[in-house]
């Protein structure tokens, strides 16, 4: 088996590595076609672009830096099982979580602020509040709704993943590698509330469990795993988190110290008003 060497990006040499790796650091940008490489049996240095055909790099082309990395579109009957699985392990569904919790975030901000001017109507000449109830009932089920909609549907798409998942390089399958239907998406929306309801102990059983499985995934026969598993490529899968795992945990763990520092400060802030 051939063994490369190849320089990074900043020109340090790297290596040896095997053919399927120096394919995988091609796949996820970590060299280019203008890196150099070589080998034993080279008597220099010379541009991985030399050895595309060979290699097949046009088939692992890597995807524009701008977009976040998408699971692999594969049929039912493309699954490949018997290969390794690295399963999605706590962490890296904590930042998912984070990306899905900011973009429904807006969503619902949004939605919330026509609600809003919707009680605001709704209100006037009302004494008994029962039209502002209805439209509080309204509001949560719309909410509700868009969870179903875009945990369930992106779960069963194509891409087996939410944007927070494809974001972090993960996606969600049956215990066999098969894509979800959208009914048991939407049971397993459900199941995150299980979750929630045992002081989250259900999502942290994701941490520990033989196949990293949370609680709602247990319900639901499915798993969280690398987008590359169950394909015919386990190879490109990444066990260590990754730098956009490792920026969006930073991220939202200043996010988390700011919260608790401003609520700490109104509580300081108040308690002083009131003497």
């Amino acid at each position: 088996m051939t063994q490369w060497h190849y320089a990074d990006r900043n020109h340090q040499q790297c290596g040896p590595v095997d053919d399927a790796e120096l394919v995988r650091l091609f796949r996820n940008g970590d060299i280019r076609l203008d890196s150099l490489v070589w080998h034993s049996g080279l008597p220099q240095w010379q541009a991985l672009s030399d050895f595309s055909e060979a290699l097949g790099l046009q088939a692992a082309a890597p995807a524009s830096p701008y977009m976040p990395p998408a699971s692999e579109v594969l049929g039912e009957e493309a699954v490949v099982n018997g290969g390794e699985v690295v399963y999605a392990g706590f962490w890296k569904r904590v930042a998912a979580y984070i990306i899905d919790g900011f973009i429904a975030g807006i969503v619902g901000g949004m939605i919330g602020g026509v609600i809003g001017a919707m009680m605001g109507v709704a209100s006037m000449g009302d004494p008994s509040g029962g039209k502002f109830l209805a439209v509080q009932l309204l509001s949560n089920l719309v909410g509700m709704v868009i969870g179903v909609a875009y945990f369930a549907g992106m779960h069963a798409s194509s891409a087996m993943a939410t944007l927070g998942k494809m974001a972090v390089g993960i996606k969600v399958v049956r215990s066999d590698g098969q894509k979800i239907s959208f009914l048991r998406g939407v049971g397993r929306y459900f199941g995150l509330i299980v979750s929630s309801l045992t002081l989250c102990i259900g999502f942290a059983m994701a941490g520990f469990t033989e196949r990293k499985r949370a609680l709602h995934d247990m319900m639901c026969d499915t798993l969280v795993v690398d987008k590359w598993a169950f394909t015919s490529h386990p190879e490109w899968q990444r066990k260590e988190l990754g730098a956009v795992t490792i920026t969006i945990l930073v991220l939202g763990g200043l996010l988390l110290v700011v919260g608790v520092l401003a609520i700490m400060a109104a509580v300081v802030f108040a308690a002083r008003a009131s003497h």
